[in-house]
């Protein structure tokens, strides 16, 4: 298996700790959230991580140099333009292979999902995507049918609301955990990268033609640590995940 870290953006929600330093150099317990990421794909089979970089992008690469990872690690580069997830996974597509399945993972996230049981799950169930959700309380929520297919996305706080097709009225509203795996032929559907743009409103176009369904895990074995305050409490998250 191999993966895709997105690790370029700015870390805005971070300030200030992200005025000299990248997102992915943020720490947890002493350990750059990088480091978690690559240490758990690697500890659960993943054997090509990529990762692009932008915000402080040559702290990111001189990391990543300065370590035996055990597995190929690429980097792709953006420094010239910060693309989004959706841009920068179309601009990474010439460092995948295109025989197996890409895992993304976003850095800013501590995970104890199963991998394993995701490629499980994305197999038996012929998705051509399958996104990791949990129920859980957030302000934007991906929106499945009553046979688990990808039918919409939403913001609460806003009200937005963006289909595959037409409106429909029964769905489950799940919490997308930034985590998601993807057959390959998904780089050649993702449009061009000259502008940034994230990577939802993507599968939601190639939804219309594929199967893009979801794995639910428990809300417990995630956390998003985005903000300084969720740094606080992803201490003890991460020393009770590493024992």
């Amino acid at each position: 298996m191999q993966a895709f870290i997105p690790a370029a953006g700015l870390g805005t929600r971070l300030l200030p700790l992200t005025e000299q330093r990248p997102k992915a150099l943020v720490e947890v317990g002493g350990v750059p959230l990088l480091k978690i990421a690559i240490d758990n794909l690697v500890r659960q089979g993943v054997t090509r991580i990529v990762v692009n970089v932008h915000h402080f992008a040559d702290m990111v690469v001189g990391y990543l140099q300065s370590n035996n990872w055990g597995v190929e690690v690429l980097v792709s580069s953006e420094k010239d333009k910060l693309l989004d997830t959706g841009g920068g996974l179309k601009k990474a597509a010439p460092l995948f292979k295109r025989d197996e399945p890409i895992l993304i993972h976003n850095v800013d996230i501590l995970s104890r999902i199963n991998f394993r049981d995701l490629v499980v799950s994305h197999q038996q169930n012929g998705n051509f995507v399958t996104l990791a959700v949990a129920v859980r309380d957030t302000s934007r929520y991906l929106l499945f049918s009553d046979n688990g297919l990808l039918t919409g996305w939403m913001n609460r706080s806003t009200g937005e609301t963006k289909w595959v097709d037409e409106p429909v009225e029964g769905y489950k509203a799940l919490a997308f955990s930034g985590v998601a795996l993807l057959d390959p032929g998904v780089l050649d559907m993702l449009p061009q990268c000259e502008n940034p743009y994230p990577i939802v409103p993507a599968y939601l176009d190639i939804a219309k033609e594929h199967r893009i369904s979801y794995f639910l895990h428990s809300p417990s074995d995630w956390m998003d640590v985005g903000t300084p305050q969720s740094l606080i409490r992803a201490q003890s998250w991460f020393h009770f995940s590493q024992k």
